[in-house]
């Protein structure tokens, strides 16, 4: 099993989504020691905005790509590769202006490629990266999976819309909600997600043990 963790929270150290997005992969390694861990940090290591380079070089034969177009679109291929790669993707993100981060969304923009990650046919588009299990992993300072701030969640819908389209349907997310309502919430906060990190590790780690009896 390979394992693609994706951080993009500006906070470092200090960020909740990070920190529960790692022990999941952490927990989730060692209940398959055969896997293989890829970390992309997009605040370490961020991608590009795409740009005019870009957008005419991914519709551009290779040996006919300008040196600008073949490094952009290279970076776009390298991301590609570790999407494909993976059987487990982690995407850990802030709830930034009710959405997700920006380093996030320009991943999401060398993902979704035309031709690469879904096609479009006869009946409409087709997501082509499948087989895949995805946990979103969202920390933010209020609450907005129930109540009257659901409607402001735009960060949630929006994966699941863009992941479903490029065909990973399999998606479960991790909240880590109300941290900026004081340290008790913080705690509580960290304990509901630790949990549901422990029970989805343990549940890996009964598959895995059920695979080899068989």
């Amino acid at each position: 099993m390979s394992i693609l963790l994706v951080t993009s929270s500006p906070r470092g150290a200090a960020s909740h989504s990070t920190r529960v997005a790692t022990d999941l992969a952490q927990k989730l390694l060692a209940a398959d020691p055969s896997a293989k861990l890829v970390v992309h940090d997009l605040v370490a290591n961020p991608l590009p905005h795409i740009d005019p380079d870009y957008a005419t070089g991914i519709y551009t034969p290779a040996e006919a790509r300008s040196q600008r177009q073949a490094e952009v679109v290279g970076v776009s291929d390298a991301v590609l590769d570790e999407v494909f790669a993976a059987d487990t993707i982690i995407l850990a993100t802030g709830f930034i202006n009710f959405n997700i981060s920006s380093t996030l969304k320009s991943w999401i923009d060398h993902v979704a490629r035309s031709g690469r990650t879904f096609a479009y046919g006869e009946n409409g588009p087709k997501g082509l990266v499948t087989g895949k299990k995805v946990y979103i992993v969202l920390a933010s300072g209020g609450i907005y999976s129930e109540g009257a701030a659901v409607q402001m969640d735009h960060a949630i819908p929006y994966l699941r819309s863009v992941l479903g389209f490029l065909g990973m349907t399999d998606v479960e997310v991790i909240r880590v909600e109300g941290v900026g309502m004081g340290a008790d919430a913080v705690t509580a906060a960290l304990a509901k997600a630790t949990a549901k990190v422990d029970a989805i590790a343990a549940a890996a780690a009964n598959a895995d043990q059920v695979a080899i009896a068989a």
